[in-house]
């Protein structure tokens, strides 16, 4: 069953368009900064800890695949992400679940905006970008 499971997601994860993609990795690390927290509230602090360095894993990837010259807000989410590597890892150590909480908060409003500007490029508006325009969705391209 496992081994089935891990080759569906391998291939949906190697034809995913790299905005699906982003939203992929935004709703995995929304749910290992959740279950972080939740394992930290209830005393499980390995099993926080394996939650908390997959969701770093996570933002780690999401740095290096961003352009921060591609798009004015490069720089300042670049920011957001390297303050969430820094809570992430703090809050592991310390085994901090209101640092965490902070990190959730943040990390589910970068889902939802992932989620509306990967919507917003499969519209027909979206298809012939504004002359100017910056390419890639959200720095990633």
């Amino acid at each position: 069953m496992y081994d089935a499971r891990s080759r569906y997601v391998a291939a949906a994860v190697q034809t995913a368009s790299p905005a699906r993609l982003l939203t992929m990795l935004a709703d995995r690390l929304l749910l290992d900064v959740e279950r972080g927290a939740q394992a930290l509230a209830d005393g499980r602090r390995g099993e926080a800890t394996q939650h908390l360095a997959h969701a770093h894993d996570i933002v780690s990837e999401l740095v290096a695949s961003l352009d921060v010259e591609e798009w004015d807000g490069g720089p300042q989410l670049l920011a957001i992400y390297t303050w969430l590597l820094t809570e992430l890892l703090s809050a592991s150590a310390s085994g901090d679940a209101a640092r965490v909480e902070g990190c959730r908060g943040i990390v589910a409003e970068l889902a939802r905006t992932w989620h509306d500007a990967a919507e917003a490029l499969t519209t027909p508006a979206a298809a012939t970008p504004a002359p100017g325009a910056a390419g890639g969705l959200l720095g990633v391209g």
